[in-house]
């Protein structure tokens, strides 16, 4: 892990549902060039995290910093402008726009210090999508659906991705492409949280983990190490 400043703090966060309160005193980082895991069961808190780091939910304490910026307080649209992407877990594409309409919808200007991505090299690296680029997004699978909404993402030239259980629900064939797309992300020096409950798939892509349980973190080490820490697994994943 990188001894530099993360892309990425968040320290004391909580989150809350009207009264309820989802998150508690949620701490993690993530460094360039690094990517993280959420993970836990179905209602652990991850999506709850992601929406709570983009500025999604009205209700939030904590301290979340963005390249050493405070973005506690800022909006979803501005946290966006300074360089956080974010793919829910549900594709929202604009369905009858072409692949390449959706592309320019996220269109942001080139970074300082952050991979700058165009649709020619957006094809090199979805190769299903260079194949339609004129496709409108009604027409597409499950699985190119996901891989366009990562697309338009990345058009904002982000610093860190947040990625929503991007496996879920999508042919094993884009799985694997899926997992393929993380790792060379990672080798641009690109940043991403990735909320998953695939264990092995996030065994495949990410350096460390997380794990939560009711909103609470209450694990967090090397990916390989959760992987072999069958205690961990058990009481927390289930596996």
């Amino acid at each position: 892990m990188s001894t530099s400043e993360p892309v990425l703090q968040v320290e004391g966060l909580n989150a809350f549902y009207g009264r309820a309160q989802a998150l508690f005193d949620v701490g993690l980082n993530v460094h360039r060039g690094e990517v993280v895991a959420l993970l836990g069961r179905n209602g652990a808190g991850k999506s709850t995290t992601m929406k709570a780091l983009m500025g999604l939910l009205p209700h939030t304490r904590g301290k979340v910093l963005l390249r050493g910026q405070d973005i506690s307080a800022v909006q979803p649209h501005r946290i966006a402008r300074m360089g956080m992407g974010y793919v829910p877990e549900e594709r929202r594409i604009f369905s009858d726009l072409s692949v390449l309409q959706n592309l320019e919808v996220g269109r942001q200007p080139p970074r300082v210090d952050a991979v700058n991505w165009s649709p020619e090299t957006l094809f090199a690296l979805f190769p299903n999508l260079g194949e339609m680029p004129h496709r409108a997004g009604a027409q597409m699978s499950g699985g190119e659906q996901q891989m366009l909404t990562v697309a338009r993402t990345l058009m904002g030239n982000p610093y860190l991705i947040l990625l929503d259980e991007p496996s879920e629900g999508v042919a094993p064939v884009i799985v694997a492409q899926m997992a393929q797309m993380i790792l060379q992300l990672k080798r641009a020096g690109m940043s991403i949280l990735l909320s998953e409950q695939n264990l092995h798939f996030a065994a495949q892509v990410s350096d460390r983990a997380y794990v939560l349980e009711n909103g609470h973190v209450r694990h967090q080490a090397s990916m390989a190490q959760l992987a072999a820490d069958e205690t961990v697994r058990r009481t927390y994943l289930g596996l």
